[in-house]
This record gives C-alpha cells, sequence and structure tokens, in this order.
C-alpha cells in the first residue's frame, strides 16, 4: 500500500462517446469489463460508449452503469499493470460505488445493478431537460439557505 497514493472517482458529467478506445486498443481488459456489465444491462455497453449518441449516454440510468464500468476498467488495469495500492479510494457521487467496488467492498456485477437502478429512479424524479445541478463555492450559508427557500415557493418544510 503506498500511503502517498489516493484515487478519486468521477461521477457523472465525465462521460463522453469514444471513451477509453484508446484504451481498450491496447488492454482487452477493457473491454472485458465492459462485457461482464452489458451482461447485468442486458445491452451493450462498450457499444453504446462508443458508437452511440450523446444524448443517450447522458441519460442518468445509462450513463451511471457507463462511467462505473470505465472506473472499474481502470482500476483493473492499474492492478494488472502492478500499480500500487492506495492508501485511501473515495469518489464524488457516483464515484462513491467506483471506489466501493475496487476498495472489494461491493461486488462489481451488484454494483451495476444498483447503479442502473439509482439511475433511473433519478431520472424518474426529475424528467430529461427539467432541472439543473450547479455548484456553490465561497457562498455565505445563509445566502444559499435563502436562495433555496425562495426558489422552492414553501415547497420545502423548515426544520
Amino acid at each position: 500500500m503506498n500511503s502517498n497514493l489516493a484515487f478519486v472517482f468521477p461521477g457523472q458529467g465525465s462521460q463522453k462517446i469514444g471513451m477509453l478506445a484508446e484504451l481498450a486498443a491496447a488492454n482487452p481488459l477493457v473491454e472485458e469489463t465492459f462485457k461482464e456489465a452489458s451482461d447485468v444491462l442486458g445491452y451493450d455497453a462498450w457499444k453504446l460508449i462508443q458508437e452511440g449518441e450523446q444524448e443517450d449516454i447522458n441519460l442518468t440510468e445509462r450513463t451511471q452503469p457507463l462511467l462505473l464500468t470505465s472506473s472499474v476498467a481502470i482500476w483493473r488495469l492499474w492492478q494488472q499493470q502492478g500499480g500500487p495500492l492506495p492508501a485511501a479510494m473515495a469518489g464524488h457521487s457516483l464515484g462513491e460505488w467506483s471506489a466501493l467496488v475496487c476498495a472489494g467492498v461491493v461486488k462489481f456485477a451488484d454494483a451495476v445493478e444498483i447503479v442502473r437502478a439509482r439511475g433511473a429512479f433519478m431520472q424518474q424524479a426529475v424528467p430529461v431537460g427539467v432541472g439543473a445541478m450547479a455548484a456553490i463555492m465561497g457562498i455565505d450559508d445563509q445566502i444559499v439557505i435563502d436562495a433555496c427557500a425562495e426558489a422552492a415557493e414553501d415547497q420545502i418544510a423548515q426544520r
């Protein structure tokens, strides 16, 4: 274990058509990992991420298993090539699931099924084209609380 090394796995938003193509061309393990995910998902995840439409892979229920699989494929390749074990693993949002799989806490097939369901539930909660996400940095907490309360139009119960 290398105490100076940590892995932080990405969340949604880092997906793009053609990702990992060069890596897969030189390393069959990448496509093998996507084949495992495809068996769980019931569709060809590798073909989707290579030849699909950006709009399709941006659907949360597709994005989440594709990014999980990408992260796990890279982790497996890292291990195969003798990369040192990190002292810590973490992830941003969806990336937490990648960290759990790569740390050996959750089986890959189980995580694929979980994040597919997670993505589907999120997609149902906020239909395509509705809602947005933003990062809030360097602003006083009360300004954020007030802005959320105003935007919610009394839909949030105060504690």
